[in-house]
């Protein structure tokens, strides 16, 4: 029987990244920990004439966050999305960093965060499922600003080296992934988990499968492992301890850049970019290709309303769907600028905006 297998790469190279000890007062009042404990610094851009709430409640909103942003090389982005929480609210935050998407769905529905930025549709579902109070507090636009195209896009990708054996005429495709082994960022991650094995599942039809037989103890891939983040995800793909990868184009934007075709489409080939951050400081040149790409709805960051009152909502909504944070290089990076490293590239998301949980339906089925 398989065991699901997390490789010594990237054990280390997320322990160096990710864990530190303490918790640190940033200069705008933001402090930070892990759960159970890290380390992040803060960050202050340009202060906004936006009124601050007179707070009646004193207690810290806590801020959680994904193993994919909870690396040291995110930790300015995490201080100034706590900077505007704290303009909009008056209240101190603290953001809480992650090696585990579970701890992070499991804190926004316990409660013991208030807030849960850049998550997927799999695992709001999974926090709304066992807190009925959790709801989209907003979601990152398309490059208009608005919902129409907010999207992002799950890859299916293989080394360039080995690309050959998945070629299908002129393209590429999965049908020689049988029996390779396999790398997954998190079974509760969208884009890196349920959305490819449901397009694995389709593709193999004829097979019958189930999601129980792409797992470790299934019978279709040789091996499984799991990154715990996209970077991580990625990271066994560059190194060969997977032969075939799941991971995200947005999560991956910041450390990768297209070498050929067209970006998000079949056979497109990317490689990490010269003075990419860390883990891919070690991989720069690596190249891998894309042989499967499925568009997913942008994911929600999300709250519970136990700590936060309506008027707090509504205030970190405004200010979060308004222009100054939709300029807000830290947020919302410009890609042609060299060393630039945000949240989302400005060409493929304008700010946020405000939606509804009914809109995360299709990920329900």
């Amino acid at each position: 029987m398989r065991k699901i297998t997390v490789s010594k790469t990237i054990v280390s190279i997320l322990l160096v990244a990710v864990m530190s000890i303490g918790m640190i007062g940033c200069g705008s009042g933001t402090t930070s920990s892990t759960l159970p404990a890290n380390n992040d610094q803060s960050s202050s851009n340009t202060q906004s004439n936006t009124p601050t709430l007179e707070p009646n409640n004193i207690s810290p909103i806590n801020v959680v966050w994904y193993p994919n942003e909870s690396s040291n090389t995110h930790e300015d982005i995490r201080a100034e999305v706590g900077r505007l929480i704290e303009q909009a609210t008056g209240r101190t935050v603290v953001n809480k960093t992650t090696t585990d998407y579970t701890i992070a769905i499991q804190s926004i529905a316990s409660g013991s965060a208030d807030i849960a930025m850049a998550m997927g549709a799999v695992g709001y579902i999974e926090a709304k499922n066992q807190n009925p109070e959790i709801d989209v507090l907003f979601v990152n636009a398309d490059q208009n600003g608005s919902l129409d195209e907010a999207k992002y896009f799950a890859w299916i990708c293989v080394r360039k080296d080995d690309a050959e054996q998945y070629k299908s005429g002129d393209s590429y495709s999965i049908d020689n992934i049988k029996d390779k082994k396999m790398s997954f960022v998190s079974n509760s991650s969208t884009s890196g988990f349920r959305v490819p094995t449901s397009s694995i599942i389709s593709h193999f039809a004829s097979d019958n499968l189930t999601e129980d037989d792409v797992l470790p103890d299934g019978d279709f891939f040789s091996e499984v492992y799991f990154g715990q983040s996209h970077q991580g995800s990625t990271v066994n793909l560059v190194t060969g301890n997977a032969d075939v990868a799941a991971f995200c184009d947005i999560e991956l934007a910041p450390y990768i850049q297209l070498k050929e075709g067209i970006e998000n489409t079949v056979g497109a080939v990317y490689e990490v970019k010269p003075g990419a951050e860390a883990p891919f400081d070690a991989y720069v040149g690596k190249e891998f290709v894309v042989i499967a790409c499925t568009p997913v709805f942008n994911g929600p960051n999300a709250y519970n309303p136990m700590n936060l009152s309506a008027d707090e909502i509504e205030a970190i909504r405004n200010l979060f769907t308004s222009a100054e944070v939709a300029n807000n290089e830290l947020l919302f990076y410009d890609a042609s600028v060299e060393g630039a490293f945000g949240l989302y590239k400005q060409g493929s998301s304008y700010g946020y905006v405000l939606t509804t949980d009914s809109w995360y339906d299709p990920y329900r089925q």
